[in-house]
């Protein structure tokens, strides 16, 4: 159920980040009938307080209406057309050898906080799906003669700033009655939040309009089919492929395929604008580039592989002995441990870690994140990151692995203690030296505050004042400075 719920909020926002892509593409007030999260005047909270309960039963009611087909236009029908044209690529294989859920988590976590994001949240991305839009309206505008509905005139694009700013105005000073000539929507909007539409420019009403946006309906689920198709079988067929070179027939969860599909397919299209776009530039200056990005991406895979290989394998097991062996396996069983499903999961710890150093006080972990960040992909210090961030974190990791397993088997047998000591002591070892780690830095914070409190009752208590002091460079002969400041506290 947890899966399920993470799987419809993920949808539910990348649907509403849709939404907001088409704002910037349409003419405003095509998309009436959707709320714009970007307005300022929008309170969903005051809503929720003030309409009645049946106005938003209406709304539930049309989300999941809306929701709903979506699900069945985008992913029940092309199921359906898969498995009739062909019928060998489902089912996915979603079934994991392992019988520990953490590896079910692990997997779905990582394609829905790590791959989506990577990929979706990339300005060329959104820029390529943006284009796509654009396109697709310009195109379908052109056949059914809704341009202007859809895009709108030429000439009121020009002007599109102000009457934007005479609409905000008029708004603003007239708060019940709506600009004239806007329609009927208008004055319901109005009347609705208590002031006049914001944004809304008028269109030229072709002939048969009920007509045209009934067939402008029917082309757009016809194209969100067809790209509901492609996104199903390219990736995962990509990825099948590139994997078969590696594991041969052995069966993979679909996720890694569809995840290396991805990675895959938009690595291609963003080589193939590239090249598009140094075309004009003379071939001297291709092979330029193509050096310049041949070493980026050498420096780019090593620090990927430190960074998103090593590190997270590395956390990932560390996680397992800490944590997930303690709690699942007996004593008198053997924990087996999963390289795959390890890693996965100290991807995840990664980016946590990450966010809440970013968020959290300034020290030398945070500068040197915000310097790699800083410096992006093209301008990778491979010295740098190696030197500052790889290093110091792989050496403590290795640590914290190796010394428990040091005391474990090489110290504690030296004591003659029994196999039943051993084992526990072996088991056992990390959660113990997690608890005398966090109990130290808890004393340490402890120490810290009660020396400030201290601090600050004693100068409550004896200091007088303290006064501000020039300070005077020494110059000359040591003999020709003046005389040192008087101790500026009493």
């Amino acid at each position: 159920m947890f899966l399920h719920w993470l799987v419809g909020m993920v949808y539910v926002f990348y649907f509403a980040s849709f939404i907001l892509l088409l704002r910037e593409v349409l003419r405003p007030g095509v998309l009436w009938f959707l709320r714009n999260l970007n307005d300022p005047d929008f309170n969903p909270v005051q809503e929720m307080i003030h309409l009645p309960i049946y106005r938003h039963l209406r709304r539930f009611i049309l989300s999941v209406i809306v929701f709903g087909s979506i699900v069945l236009l985008m992913l029940w029908l092309p199921i359906r057309i898969i498995k009739s044209v062909l019928p060998n690529f489902l089912p996915y294989n979603v079934m994991l050898y392992s019988d520990a859920p953490v590896s079910e988590l692990s997997l779905e976590l990582l394609l829905l906080q790590v791959v989506l994001p990577a990929l979706l949240e990339q300005g060329h991305t959104r820029q390529w799906l943006k284009g796509l839009v654009r396109a697709w309206t310009v195109t379908a505008g052109y056949l059914l003669d809704l341009h202007s509905y859809l895009l709108g005139d030429q000439e009121e694009n020009e002007n599109s700033a102000n009457q934007q700013v005479n609409n905000n105005q008029h708004a603003r000073n007239n708060n019940a009655i709506p600009v004239v000539g806007e329609g009927l929507h208008a004055a319901h909007q109005a009347i609705l939040q208590q002031g006049g539409p914001v944004g809304f420019q008028p269109y030229r009403r072709p002939l048969n309009f009920p007509l045209r946006i009934f067939l402008l309906i029917v082309f757009m689920c016809i194209t969100l089919l067809i790209a509901s198709l492609i996104c199903l079988t390219l990736p995962v067929f990509a990825g099948r492929w590139l994997m078969s070179f590696w594991t041969g027939t052995a069966k993979i969860h679909e996720l890694y395929t569809a995840a290396c599909g991805l990675y895959v397919c938009w690595l291609t299209i963003r080589a193939v604008t590239v090249m598009v776009a140094w075309m004009p530039q003379g071939r001297r200056v291709i092979f330029q580039k193509v050096k310049e990005w041949s070493l980026m991406i050498m420096k780019t895979l090593i620090v990927a592989v430190l960074l998103a290989g090593v590190v997270p394998l590395l956390l990932g097991l560390l996680f397992e002995l800490v944590i997930v062996a303690p709690l699942r396996v007996p004593l008198d069983q053997t924990p087996l441990f999963y390289p795959w499903q390890d890693w996965a999961l100290g991807v995840l710890h990664a980016k946590i870690i990450a966010a809440i150093t970013l968020m959290g006080p300034q020290w030398w972990l945070k500068t040197v994140i915000e310097q790699v960040y800083a410096n992006g992909i093209r301008n990778t210090d491979l010295h740098y990151i190696v030197r500052k961030l790889a290093a110091p974190v792989i050496s403590v990791l290795l640590l914290s692995l190796c010394v428990p397993y040091v005391i474990a088997s090489g110290v504690v047998p030296l004591l003659g203690v029994t196999a039943e000591m051993q084992n526990l002591v072996h088991r056992r070892i990390y959660p113990f030296l997690l608890m005398v780690v966090v109990l130290m830095a808890i004393l340490s914070f402890q120490v810290r505050q009660f020396k400030r409190l201290y601090e600050h009752i004693k100068n409550d208590k004896y200091l007088v004042g303290q006064r501000l002091v020039n300070y005077e460079r020494k110059s000359g002969k040591q003999g020709s400075s003046p005389p040192p400041p008087q101790s500026s506290q009493e």
